[in-house]
């Protein structure tokens, strides 16, 4: 009853908290414009202003011809002296969190600052921004009556940055979440902080099935474990047989359409909401505002992120000239570029979006600047992928002509992994070892697709097609892209390209 009453109370601020929302809609230019401004003069009192003349800054203008466009190889060095406690680097004062990611450098993960200002004023703030526009969309909601399942990371230290606190950006929203929502989560913050992801997600199952979840959170892939691992434990048939309030799914990170038949099997309902929030390592960008023929994602304008958008043609051939949000348009391609309150300043996430609406401001994510897979939530690149190809041909003394790497999707008879078609110059004596290894090696560089794969969890074991001499070539000359210039996908993160080269076959 004291829930009920609380959520009540909850949802009639929600209501009135609705109205900062309208008028970020209304004045969403205006914002991103006294915010540029605002982080022009705190950021001259850090090494990074002082570097890049802030001082001499006054407008959009001058900050777009004078501000190198970056990534994260650019602030690497600033990030370590970041880490390693040194203040007044990219942003005022000293940053104690960090956000891990998987990379695109050669390092195993990259480390994302998160100063407080930019965990108050974004991650919480936006948390919030997705609370109220469930409570909008749909109004009888109950988060703060019953439970939400929130399946996070860890928390962990570094030897080599002793102050530093390190995790991804759904366990530091754990571990540094306010009071208020703390009743309504779980499972508790101990046992999600648990590293060992198959002792979690054993624990995980023990305790919610007991639970009277509303809503759950987190990437599809170790949600769909989980939900086997319940099923088994229960014997029960589906999910709602274990909580029949269930109502919400909040996804984001990885592109959700080939999971809706799998979630649909575990969660028979025909009122239940998919909702889409675009979450990142470097904040949270947007989260869709409607239920209803859903039209993209709303770009939160006020949430401590100055937006700026490269058209992804002029990306491709080296043109970094970025255009703020008053200059947009409706269904062209852009590279996301931020600035934020943590020091990222006109930093390259690395995806593409375009926008759908432009009153309100809405976006979808349409990819990645890079070669990559990002279907189970592993962001393996391409860098990745070559030095693994080059480790294990070299150990097996064979030779690759060619490869390309696609999804295999979850189904209800097998898990997901990742199919190869390889293209040998010189095959190697022993298939099935060269897979093995390769698989390892892959591990070994990458982090979360070692994660996916520990214990066959949510990954299995990569599969190898060898394909005859010259596959890649005809293929090539199919699609009419003969020609030194024209080059075979390495990773794709769809079987299009898969697909498409074993029509030649």
């Amino acid at each position: 009853m004291l829930k009920a009453i609380f959520n009540t109370a909850v949802s009639s601020y929600l209501t009135w908290r609705y109205k900062r929302i309208e008028l970020m809609i209304k004045q969403g230019r205006d914002f991103q414009k006294s915010m540029l401004d605002r982080f022009l003069i705190e950021g001259r009192m850090t090494e990074y202003g002082r570097k890049n003349s802030f001082k001499n800054i006054k407008n959009y203008d001058t900050f777009s011809k004078e501000t190198p466009v970056t990534t994260y190889e650019d602030i690497f060095d600033d990030i370590q002296l970041m880490m390693k406690g040194k203040p007044n680097v990219l942003w005022p004062g000293k940053v104690d969190w960090f956000a891990k990611s998987s990379g695109t450098t050669s390092n195993n993960s990259k480390f994302i600052p998160v100063s407080d200002r930019f965990f108050e004023n974004n991650l919480m703030a936006s948390s919030w921004d997705t609370t109220t526009l469930l409570y909008q969309m749909r109004p009888d909601c109950k988060t703060f009556e019953r439970k939400n399942l929130t399946m996070c990371g860890s928390i962990s230290k570094i030897s080599e940055y002793p102050d530093a606190h390190v995790g991804d950006v759904s366990a530091i929203m754990v571990e540094k979440m306010p009071l208020i929502g703390r009743p309504f989560i779980t499972p508790d913050t101990e046992t999600n902080m648990i590293s060992n992801w198959e002792e979690k997600l054993d624990k995980v199952c023990k305790k919610v099935i007991h639970e009277d979840v509303v809503m759950i959170g987190g990437v599809p892939t170790w949600l769909i474990v989980l939900f086997d691992k319940m099923l088994e434990y229960t014997g029960k048939d589906n999910i709602l047989e274990i909580w029949p309030n269930l109502t919400t799914y909040l996804h984001g990170g990885v592109g959700f359409c080939p999971y809706i038949k799998t979630f649909q099997k575990y969660i028979p309902k025909s009122d239940f909401d998919y909702v889409e929030v675009y979450n990142a390592s470097e904040g949270c960008f947007a989260v869709q505002d409607t239920n209803i023929d859903p039209n993209g994602m709303l770009l939160l304008l006020n949430n401590d992120i100055f937006y700026e958008f490269i058209l992804l043609s002029d990306f491709h051939v080296g043109k970094m000239n970025a255009i703020p949000i008053w200059e947009v348009s409706i269904g062209v391609h852009y590279v996301l570029v931020i600035t934020t309150s943590s020091g990222l300043w006109r930093y390259m996430p690395g995806d593409t979006i375009a926008f759908t609406t432009i009153q309100p401001y809405r976006i979808k994510v349409t990819g990645r600047t890079k070669s990559f897979i990002n279907a189970f939530g592993e962001e393996v690149m391409v860098g990745n992928t070559d030095t693994a190809v080059k480790i294990v041909a070299d150990q097996h003394n064979a030779i690759v002509s060619e490869y390309t790497v696609a999804p295999h999707w979850l189904s209800n008879n097998s898990k997901g992994r990742h199919d190869w078609l390889i293209e040998f110059e010189v095959a190697p004596h022993n298939i099935a070892q060269f897979e093995t290894d390769l698989d390892l090696a892959l591990q070994k560089l990458n982090s979360d697709y070692e994660a996916k794969r520990s214990k066959n969890l949510a990954l299995e074991q990569l599969s190898i097609k060898v394909v005859p001499k010259g596959t890649f070539l005809r293929w090539l000359h199919t699609k009419g892209k003969s020609g030194g210039q024209n080059k075979v996908p390495r990773l794709f993160n769809d079987r299009t390209i898969v697909e498409s080269v074993c029509s030649v076959l």
